[in-house]
Parts: C-alpha cells; structure tokens; sequence
C-alpha cells in the first residue's frame, strides 16, 4: 500500500525537484520520510520501529502539530533537538535519530527544513508510541553523557584542497545524507567508528537490523553508472534492494543531478584501505551450482550477467562480494524488491528461504561468491540462519 501511494505521488511530482521549496529540498535530502513515515501512517507522523542493543524505539511526530509534533518548536529549540540531540523538554534523544551528522549541516538548510516543516507539512494529531526499552536502559541521562565523548560539535568546513563539487558532495554524504549511519562501523558504545574521510574507518561497512551495509571505500563503478543507481536503483549491472531501496525511493531519486554528481565524485575519491587476507574462500560446489542453474540462471544468466536496467549482474557484484554476506543471503532467503522511482517501477525478485535448508542456502551463497572472478569469503549454515532469524 505505502509502495502505491509513493508511486501515486511520485507520477504526480515526476520531474519537479525545480518545484520543490528549498526546505522540501533539504528534507529530502536528508531522507526525512523514512525514518518518521510509517507504512500505515500519515506523512511524517512517526511510529516507525527501530530495533536497537537497548530496546525497541519509535519515531515521533514531526509535523507541526502542536500537541503531539513539533508545532510549539521554536527554530533554536528544533536547531538544538537536530544538532545536539536535545529535545525541547530537555530529555535527550536516542541517537537512532542521526543528529551526529545532522550537526554538519548549515545554518542556511536548516533554517529552510524547519521553515518546511512548519508552514508546509500537514498536522497530523498522531501520538507519539512509547519506546519498549527497559530499566534502567530507559534512563536517558547516560545519553547525555554519551554526547559529550561522541558528539563532534561544528558545521562541515569544505577543505580549501578540494574543489566546489568534491566539498558539496562530501557535505551531502556526512551532513543530511547521514550515509555513515548504515554504512560505517559501531564502536563499543554504537556509536559510528568515524564521521569523515580522514578516518579510514569511515563508510567501510556496517550492519543494522540485520542488513549489512557494503563498504563504500574503492568503488569500482563509473561515475555515471554510480549516480543512474542513487538516481534510480539500478544501472547497466547493479541494481539496490532492502535498506537502500527506501533511500532511493524517499531520498536520492528527488535529487537535482548536480548534487548526485558531487556525493559521486566524492564517494569515488575515498580509497579503500589495505585487504586483509580472507580467512577462508568461498568455493563453488557441485550442490551450490546445481541450486543456482534451478532458481537463478533464468534471471540472472548462467554467466551471472543479468540484464541491464533490469536485474542486477552476479559477477563483481558489491553485494555478493561484500565482507558481511548478510543482505545477500536475506535476498536470497526473503527475496528482494527494487525501489519505486519515477521512472521504474519495482522489480521483484522471489525468495528462497522456503524450500532452501540452510546448508544449501550456504552451499547456493558460496557458488555465487566463488563464481565470475568473485573471490570472497566463505558462509556457513550458521551465517545463513542468522539471516533467517532476522527476517523474521
């Protein structure tokens, strides 16, 4: 239903990034909708449930209802909420709410999201739903404690070595984009390992809900190719499923070209760090290309090519290949669906995890990571029902 009412919106708006207001713009931008839309709810009005080491906690209502969204916000109290992580109670927010890269955001974008949520956004009088998070996790005092040894404080300060695009695509990936949320490890307190390029920790890869977010670091794509996936979710060989699919749907599909280019240039500049040796391959079995010729070659070609624009190639796929075989073995299990866009609508890929045993899902995994000049590591029956697990 939500995919339906996206689509309905999208024939409506195809096009008219030129339409938006600046603040529309920037809350795009920055993947409001995602987080604080739910599937059955009003536009923005929260109850979107994210599981965390604590608990389960809920997003809350942002438009500008006054009872129970931020209609009562003034623009510092909303500044210092988004920058800070301090509500206007004073209570601390958890930081699921990604305010540790909304803080590089400028003054200028967020006084014209605020601006967009207050004069444009629709009420919705929905109550907030309490977070299922118990005592003492529920104490949100460490939380401010937590802010004051993670929280880097500041606007991003565009580097004076690096041109105009390179320094607007780093300030769309680290600010709004908050693409280190998924995509760079957790230290021991979760909190992200790095918040910029000059740590070589950033955007190597995370996991999140049980979906593993690849390494952005040494991309191997063209920079057409790299903006047609954020533009659309797929290119000539990839195409995006899971997590990312909703970015593209709610986020990246309304960016302007320009500023697709910059996070590309900017993403494509950033070097992945030194491979360490994989502790044991993935090989191809005799059982794992039998079950590949049976569900998987009708689609995606016995030489794992794909089909452009369509289904994604096997062969040197960022997915298949990443370090943390997670996404791909809930696509393999759950299926997968591309995401809806203005000019595509979503493509399905079937699931598996009902006539797969979770040997021969690890036996299906590992033929794909050994196959077509992949080389990646091996995935045991354990990996396989870790992701069953989680699919659930």
């Amino acid at each position: 239903m939500k995919k339906l009412m996206i689509f309905a919106t999208l024939m409506a708006t195809a096009g008219s990034a030129m339409a938006m207001s600046e603040g529309e713009y920037v809350a795009k931008s920055a993947d409001c909708a995602a987080c604080h839309t739910s599937a059955q709810g009003a536009e923005l009005s929260g109850g979107v449930r994210f599981t965390t080491p604590v608990g389960e906690i809920y997003s809350t209502n942002i438009t500008p209802d006054i009872q129970h969204g931020i209609g009562s916000y003034s623009f510092d109290e909303f500044d210092k909420a988004m920058r800070q992580g301090i509500a206007k109670d004073g209570h601390a927010l958890y930081p699921a709410m990604p305010y540790t890269s909304y803080v590089k955001m400028s003054a200028k974008d967020m006084r014209a999201l605020y601006d967009y949520l207050m004069k444009e956004v629709q009420p919705q009088s929905v109550a907030n739903r309490d977070n299922d998070i118990s005592w003492p996790m529920s104490m949100r005092w460490p939380l401010r404690v937590w802010n004051s040894i993670f929280l880097e404080d500041g606007e991003f300060t565009p580097q004076a070595d690096k041109n105009a695009q390179w320094n607007r695509g780093a300030y769309l990936v680290q600010g709004a984009g908050h693409c280190g949320a998924c995509h760079t490890p957790r230290g021991w307190a979760q909190q992200e390992k790095a918040v910029d390029e000059k740590d070589m920790a950033f955007l190597t890869g995370g996991e999140l809900d049980g979906w593993s977010a690849p390494s952005l670091r040494g991309l191997k794509i063209s920079q057409p190719e790299l903006v047609a996936l954020l533009k659309t979710g797929r290119n000539t060989h990839d195409a995006v499923s899971g997590p990312m699919g909703e970015v593209i749907t709610d986020s990246t599909q309304f960016m302007t070209d320009d500023d697709l280019n910059s996070m590309a240039v900017y993403l494509l500049s950033l070097k992945a760090d030194a491979q360490p040796a994989l502790t044991k391959k993935a090989m191809a079995t005799e059982a794992g290309q039998q079950t590949f010729m049976r569900y998987c070659s009708t689609c995606h070609g016995v030489k794992g090519d794909g089909k452009a624009f369509a289904i994604p190639a096997l062969a040197g796929n960022l997915t298949v290949n990443s370090e943390n075989p997670q996404t791909l073995l809930r696509v393999i299990l759950y299926g997968g669906q591309t995401p809806v866009t203005a000019d595509h609508m979503s493509n399905t890929m079937p699931g598996y995890g009902w006539t797969l045993t979770d040997q021969q899902a690890a036996d299906l995994t590992n033929t794909l990571r050994a196959s077509w000049g992949n080389q990646a590591a091996e995935v045991t029956p354990g990996d396989v029902a870790k992701a069953r697990k989680a699919g659930k």
